[in-house]
């Protein structure tokens, strides 16, 4: 199965897409057919501040057009940010579409876990991941919604994280456990691997993206179908 990537928002989340769905397609003794879209980041958080579904769904169906033109044969977009127009994109869609959110329910469920907590977007943090989670109950710190997000956003743009932004994040996921009662934080951005990869915050997490990766490498690689992917919950 050609994979299609919608990817630039941001860079460095698209290059950890890329470097763990190559590592887990040849894990399974698989060959990758992949093809990435660069995207515009400033251009992304303009219309999901601004809540325009409608304008973003335009430029990622253009982008799966060129996906398409390349041979892919499903598109994902490599940003949870990203799928704050998921539905308005699947409306005009030329490829179907493999949602990293639709996943992490049943994923979460499967690890016994009850309650997460979420680190991302300001929309994911808002929404608890756009409302999809209903077998298991998402948290989030409200009140620091705004400048979590800001900062996430920072982060994704400069594609770096640095050691105060690093503390800031660990001591939110920190809190989230401590006085929310989340089991386990949920990297629900895909560049907060700047600040958590090969680090121990002390508490338990989940990178949403190693989630959507394993499932894209297993429709690589045939061990599910396009209609198991696109209908995975």
């Amino acid at each position: 199965m050609h994979i299609g990537l919608i990817g630039g928002i941001g860079v460095a989340a698209s290059l950890v897409y890329y470097q763990r769905l190559a590592a887990a397609v040849e894990r399974r003794g698989g060959r990758l057919e992949m093809t990435l879209s660069h995207g515009d980041i400033h251009t992304l958080i303009r219309n999901n501040l601004a809540d325009e579904r409608e304008a973003q769904a335009e430029i990622f169906a253009r982008q799966v057009e060129q996906l398409k033109a390349a041979g892919a044969e499903c598109a994902a977009i490599t940003s949870l940010g990203g799928h704050f127009c998921f539905d308005e994109l699947a409306a005009r869609s030329a490829l179907p579409l493999v949602s990293g959110v639709t996943p992490l329910d049943d994923y979460f469920a499967a690890q016994g876990i009850r309650r997460v907590g979420l680190l991302g977007t300001r929309v994911v943090m808002r929404t608890r991941l756009y409302g999809q989670l209903a077998k298991t109950e998402a948290v989030a710190l409200d009140d620091e919604a705004e400048n979590l997000g800001q900062m996430y956003q920072e982060i994704a743009v400069a594609g770096a994280c640095s050691d105060t932004e690093r503390a800031v994040l660990f001591d939110a996921g920190r809190r989230m456990v401590e006085d929310l009662g989340a089991e386990a934080i949920v990297l629900a951005g895909t560049d907060l691997n700047l600040a958590f990869d090969g680090r121990d915050p002390g508490y338990p997490v989940i990178d949403a993206l190693n989630v959507h990766v394993d499932l894209l490498a297993r429709l690589a690689t045939g061990e599910i179908t396009l209609t198991e992917a696109t209908g995975a919950a």
